[in-house]
């Protein structure tokens, strides 16, 4: 067995691996939650640090904790987070108590440890790492920290960029004029810049909606305590905490106008993984067009090649799939699923606590990441490499008996339909039908029946 050393807590002694920088509240939780195996995401746990980094700076200011110990939690929280490996330190499950305190306790037991090491006095886990906060404000902060982190430093860059890269893409291919769909049926003809205009004036909403959430998940509950009055801390800690962890993350934080609301609920994150879901549903448009502009080659649209990536099957040698666009969408759908568990998560605020914070705290990182990977993936891998099988889009597009639809205005819809008819039943271009059936001349149907003149109104 390996060796272990005796830790206490309130409720008693507990053996924990010798050399482990967690206590034993850490330890407790390991034994009292084997759910999932599943640990909290790093990027919160960084966040964690973080935000202890920021509290005790915070409480140093306002003469609330001694330098001593305070240098030595701050020194504590750098150098976990220059650690490559920082997760071995953080071994709590997912699924544990609903406030998320077995993961607070982890970080302060993991910080004191360190610090008692960098400081003259001994520095306790809850006196001094945990001094003026609780579970019940730490977590939820850091819920918004790590999230507001990711999504103004990951998630709208990542679709900006692919704005930027579907943009370049339209103007590479606006000399194509392709058949368009609707209900997956032939329709009047559009330029292939305008397909791809249409992603990138999608994304340009969203990107417009996750900002929207910003100062909103930049909005802190740190202060609020227990349950909102804000009991064991300085009455200036919110403020000064904000400002502090501002100077680090490079991000605009503030207090909460009324920290009961931060802490019994999860709105903002619940708006947030809605505005992210929005996005995946974007993304899966995008992953699908891409998906049927490509099939075939030969018994599919063919309007477009992938860039092939990987050889598509064990059985038929030869055969490329669309991998990059069938990841995206199942990213996408794995973020809808979030999104339910994060909704539901969201109801669970009983009175002055929500009591899935851990879970909200994951699915929610774990959707923004999804999204950030698939946007970059899809515009890198998929969209910016891309080729044009213009030879198949023309074949389609000149046979079109849904062109007669240009002829509406000259000889009216019951006409129209009629040479269009004949030219499903036929076979033959609607042009040489129309010729045929009316008396306007070959030169003026070419001109009517432009497809390129009729992607512009």
């Amino acid at each position: 067995m390996s060796a272990t050393r005796t830790e206490h807590d309130s409720m008693g002694e507990l053996e924990v691996p010798e050399k482990a920088l967690y206590g034993a509240q850490t330890q407790r939780a390991i034994q009292n939650f084997p759910v999932s195996g599943q640990r909290m995401p790093e990027a919160f746990i960084r966040a964690l640090l973080t935000v202890k980094k920021a509290a005790a700076q915070a409480n140093m200011k306002l003469k609330a904790l001694d330098g001593d110990r305070g240098q030595a939690i701050v020194k504590a929280c750098d150098e976990l987070l220059a650690l490559d490996d920082v997760m071995q330190h953080f071994p709590v499950d997912i699924f544990q108590t609903g406030s998320g305190t077995s993961t607070n306790m982890n970080a302060n037991e993991v910080i004191a440890r360190l610090a008692s090491r960098y400081s003259s006095e001994e520095v306790h886990p809850n006196d001094h790492v945990n001094y003026g906060q609780s579970s019940n404000d730490v977590i939820p902060t850091t819920i918004h920290v790590s999230a507001a982190i990711a999504l103004s430093d990951e998630l709208i860059p990542a679709v900006e960029n692919l704005v930027r890269i579907i943009e370049v893409k339209a103007k590479s291919v606006a000399q194509y004029c392709k058949t368009g769909r609707t209900h997956l049926m032939d329709a009047m003809p559009v330029g292939m810049d305008q397909s791809l205009l249409a992603w990138a004036s999608q994304l340009k909403q969203q990107i417009k909606t996750l900002r929207a959430v910003q100062p909103a998940i930049q909005t802190l509950a740190q202060g609020g305590t227990a349950v909102g009055t804000g009991v064991n801390a300085h009455a200036d800690f919110a403020v000064t905490f904000s400002d502090v962890l501002g100077e680090l993350t490079d991000i605009a934080f503030k207090p909460a106008d009324n920290f009961f609301a931060l802490i019994g609920s999860q709105d903002t994150a619940v708006t947030l993984s809605g505005a992210t879901k929005s996005l995946a549903v974007t993304l899966m448009k995008i992953a699908n067009d891409l998906r049927w502009m490509n099939s075939g080659p030969l018994a599919g649209l063919g309007e477009i090649a992938l860039p092939a990536l990987q050889p598509g099957s064990s059985i038929m040698p030869g055969k490329v799939n669309p991998v990059i666009p069938e990841a995206v969408a199942m990213a996408s759908a794995q973020v809808m699923g979030n999104d339910t568990a994060i909704t539901i998560g969201g109801q669970s605020g009983n009175f002055e606590l929500n009591v899935m914070l851990p879970m909200i705290a994951t699915n929610l990182l774990s959707s923004l990441s999804l999204m950030t990977n698939s946007a970059t993936l899809i515009g890198e891998q998929a969209i910016e490499g891309f080729t044009v099988n213009q030879d198949n889009i023309e074949a389609a597009l000149y046979r079109n008996p849904v062109l007669v639809t240009a002829l509406n205005p000259v000889m009216g819809y019951a006409k129209a339909a009629e040479i269009a008819k004949t030219a499903y039943k036929e076979n033959k271009p609607v042009i040489d039908v129309a010729e045929a059936m009316t008396d306007i001349s070959r030169s003026e149907l070419e001109s009517l029946l432009d497809p390129k003149k009729l992607t512009t109104p």
